[in-house]
This record gives C-alpha cells, structure tokens and sequence, in this order.
C-alpha cells in the first residue's frame, strides 16, 4: 500500500471520527503558519477565521516552524492548509535546495499568493550600514534549510561574501530580536511582511536600522535569483524610521493538499478574496489581497478549486490534480 493511500484512508478517519465528536457538517482542517511573532501566524489566524465564517469548513492556524515545515506536513497529511514562500515552494517543486536531500515534494497545490514578503536585514550597530559590513560579525540567517536562510545567503552572494566570512547564527525571528537585544547578535535577516512586529516591538524599546539592499547589490541577487523582485519599505514603516529602505521581496502563498475537494478549495479561496477589503480591516497584509497578486508570478500549479474560482473572474490559471 502507497503512502499517499494510507495517508487517505488516515485523513478520511481522522474526518469521520471528527464529525461524530464535533456534531457539526464541516469538515475540520489544520493550517501551518509560522512563529507566534511573524507575520505567518497573525495573518493566518485571520484568514481562518473568514474561512469558518464563510466556507463550511473549520480551519485551525497553528504555529509551525514556517515554509518547509509546512509544505512536508501537508506531504505527511499532518496540514491541509500552509504558508510558504513563493521561492521556497518553487525549491519542493523542483527538488532543489532545501529539498535537494529528500528530493521533490509535489504533494501541494497553490490556492494563491497573498502579499509580498520581504527581506529585511536589521541591526543596532552603528558600524553596520550595508550587506558588506557583515563580514566578520555575528548574524542571525535562519534555521538551517529555511527560506529566511537561503535569502540570506542570496544576499551574502550577491555582496560577494559567504556563510564561511561570518559568525553564522541560526535563530527565529523572535530570538533574533532577543539576541540583537542583549547584544549577543550584531545583525538579523527577517523575511516576512512589513511591519513585522518583532522588529516593531524592538524598534520601540531599542531602537534598530534597516540595511538597504539596493542599487549594484540588488541588481545582481535579482540576477542571479529571478523571483525577486524589487521592494521599498516606506518611511514610517517602524518607529524611528524617518526614510524609505530599498530592498527585495518574494510572495507569501497558501498552499493546500493536492488532494482536498475541488469545491471545498473553491469555498476557501471564495472565502479570502471574496472578502479581501473586511480582511483588510482586521490586518494591514489584507490590503494587498487581489485576484490579480494572488495569480502573478507563480510558477507551481494551482490547485483545480482555486483556479475555477479565478477563472471565473476573468483570470486562467495553470492549475493540475
């Protein structure tokens, strides 16, 4: 018998004995997200919540340790439903990078992007003010394997340094802002939409500046690492931060099981960008939601539920069973 088989037969279990507990017709269904203070976990809990109040399905966010961790527990039939970045999932397609080892994962479907993510390297020393100023320092890049991780080493790339000519440390956004905070740390790569409330909150307390990755350096991670694209961080963005910091960006995407109904991913999908300017009110990532992001610049295949729901306002996408 087939992983993928078992794992059916588990799921259609777990769903029965689901149903007789809760009483109710809606199929219940996990959603990974990422750490309790990136923008993954606070966004996710919204969208959750659209997908109870308007699909009949109830959709539980947890926090997870983010892109690949979400990609593999779909592939595990432990989620149904996962954040990840654009260039993350693009790595499980192909089998590349972080999935170089264990190979492909096409265990997903897309049911959209939903807003852009970006890379932001931040720091409290004053001795710090561009990428080449790493070398030599302690810096933060992400759980080995990670998305955050492999951004980082496009940037070291791009600015002509490797991992070798800094003090690589392997830490989460939120024990990167602790480090920078005790002074255990000199910089910290963050991917996650602006703002992100690690690096708010550190920015009240401490006060931090935002590296540029811009000009010379950007042209040449963009043309080494073609889903990039390029991102300015608006003055004001964070506290103290009078100036615009130039920058790049990939897409946050929410994923879904390859094998999940196509009506119930139809439902999901309605359940988002239906109600994008209500979603909007409640996070400030809502106001990028928009069936022209949410179907741009992806390369993996949606799932047949979500692309029904696009094409029929006005937009084909490539999708696959």
């Amino acid at each position: 018998m087939s992983r993928k088989i078992r794992q059916r037969i588990c799921c259609v279990c777990t769903a029965l004995s689901l149903l007789l507990l809760s009483g109710c017709g809606g199929q219940r269904m996990m959603m990974g997200t990422g750490g309790t203070s990136g923008t993954y976990y606070a966004f996710g809990g919204v969208l959750a919540q659209y997908m109870k109040t308007y699909s009949n399905y109830s959709v539980t966010a947890v926090s997870t340790a983010a892109s690949k961790a979400n990609i593999q527990s779909i592939g595990d039939g432990d989620y149904q439903i996962g954040f990840t970045q654009s260039d993350v999932m693009n790595y499980a397609w192909d089998g590349s990078r972080s999935f170089e080892t264990d190979g492909p994962c096409r265990d997903f479907r897309v049911l959209g992007a939903l807003y852009a993510e970006t890379v932001q390297l931040i720091t409290m020393k004053e001795d710090i003010r561009s990428v080449s100023d790493l070398k030599g320092k302690s810096v933060s890049i992400g759980a080995p394997g990670s998305g955050v991780y492999f951004n980082a080493m496009d940037v070291l790339e791009g600015a002509g340094l490797t991992v070798d000519d800094i003090k690589p440390q392997y830490q989460s956004f939120d024990d990167s802002k602790e480090a920078l905070k005790d002074g255990q740390i000199d910089a910290a790569f963050i991917v996650a939409g602006a703002p992100t409330s690690a690096i708010t909150e550190l920015a009240t307390t401490n006060g931090v500046y935002l590296v540029p990755i811009d000009g010379a350096l950007r042209d040449d991670i963009m043309k080494l690492c073609p889903y990039y694209a390029p991102m300015q961080i608006p003055a004001d963005t964070y506290p103290g931060q009078g100036e615009p910091v130039e920058t790049i960006t990939i897409k946050a995407t929410l994923i879904v099981d390859a094998d999940l109904d196509d009506d119930c991913v139809y439902a999901l999908t309605a359940a988002i960008f239906g109600h994008a300017e209500d979603i909007a009110k409640e996070n400030a990532k809502g106001a990028e939601l928009s069936i022209e992001n949410a179907t741009s610049g992806i390369t993996v295949p949606f799932h047949i539920g979500a692309a029904r729901y696009y094409e029929e306002h006005g937009i084909k996408v490539p999708s696959q069973e």
